[in-house]
Formats: C-alpha cells, structure tokens, sequence
C-alpha cells in the first residue's frame, strides 16, 4: 500500500505546477515594473531637467557647482563656463558640474 502513495504525490504536484507555472514569471514582470517607476523614470525625468538647465545657461546668471562653488557666469563655452567666485578671481568648470541656478543677488549677500 505504501507503494502507491508516492505516485499520488507526485501527480498532485504536477497537476499544481502546470497551474502556476507562470506565477514566477508574473512577480518578475511586476518587480521590474516597479522598478521602472522608482527607481529608472526619476532618474532619468532629474536627468532631463539637469540637461535643461545646462543648456539654458548664460552670462550673468549667479550659480552653485556640485563642489559647492558659488559664482556668477563670465563666459560660456560649448562644454565649459568661467565663473567669476570673488572680484578678479575667475574659475573655469565644465559645464554639467553646475547643479543649481541661483536667484538674482544671491552672489552679493553671500
């Protein structure tokens, strides 16, 4: 009688595994969409945004470097901007290590 048991398991088993043999696939599919949307799609809408600003810069306006520099923009080049950081001391950065545009005056009360 013992004999006849392990069969019947094993075709129970079967029988649940072609049922859900998808569900494995169906969380993935769901962890890489929830991925997407918290992690990829910021990231690239931040990225845009930076991309954007970038490219709007232009001379006179008073900026913050990703080193924490502050400094208003003399020249503006393809790929590099002079920044003027006190009176007669002049910077040049690339272009993308501008984080931030300040608001007019900021460079004067700092």
């Amino acid at each position: 009688m013992n004999s006849l048991i392990p069969p019947a398991w094993a075709q129970g088993a079967q029988a649940a595994s072609s049922s859900g043999q998808f569900a494995p696939l169906l969380v993935m599919v769901v962890f890489i969409v929830i991925f997407y949307f918290l992690l990829m799609r910021p990231q690239q809408k931040k990225s845009k945004e930076h991309q954007q600003l970038v490219s709007k810069l232009s001379v006179g306006d008073e900026v913050v470097t990703n080193g924490g520099m502050l400094g208003k923009i003399t020249e503006v080049g393809e790929s590099f901007v002079t920044l003027e950081v006190a009176d007669g001391v002049r910077i040049k950065v690339q272009k993308f290590q501008v984080s931030a545009l300040m608001p007019k005056g900021t460079l004067k009360s700092a």
